[in-house]
């Protein structure tokens, strides 16, 4: 009888070391799963990012553009009388000025590293206000 107990607590106590040793091997496994995952969601979001800089210089290359026709038309709007002319021109430079603030909230945006998803939406946002700041120059 004493024999057949201590063959007992021989197999059960192998079995309990080896669910534990299996526990600890499946822990790290899981840790460095979920590792992997932090690390690679990081350099996708960097690359991102990285594209989006490059909206957000194309964005500011094209305010500027259109900033300097403003100030070149403006001179010649506000010498004449012509009251009409004047309001439109303020009107297209509020625009011009909604534009500069939707270029803003985008460096902004990507300053407090905001997703990527939402950057692209202020990006499309900004990008709208100018091409509509563009149109009311266009008009005058």
């Amino acid at each position: 009888m004493k024999k057949s107990r201590l063959n007992l607590f021989k197999s059960t106590s192998m079995l309990i070391s080896l669910l534990g040793v299996l526990m600890i091997v499946c822990t790290i496994v899981l840790a460095g799963y979920i590792g992997f995952n932090i690390i690679s969601t990081g350099i996708t979001g960097e690359v991102s990012s990285g594209a989006q800089y490059d909206q957000l210089a194309q964005l500011k290359s094209n305010y500027s553009e259109l900033e300097s026709k403003f100030s070149s038309t403006k001179s010649g709007i506000f010498t004449g009388n012509n009251k009409a002319k004047e309001k439109q021109y303020i009107a297209a430079e509020l625009e011009l000025i909604r534009a500069n603030l939707a270029i803003g909230d985008v460096e902004s945006g990507l300053k407090s590293r905001l997703p990527s998803s939402e950057i692209d939406d202020r990006i499309k946002i900004a990008t709208d206000k100018l091409k509509i700041a563009r149109e009311a120059y266009d008009q005058l």
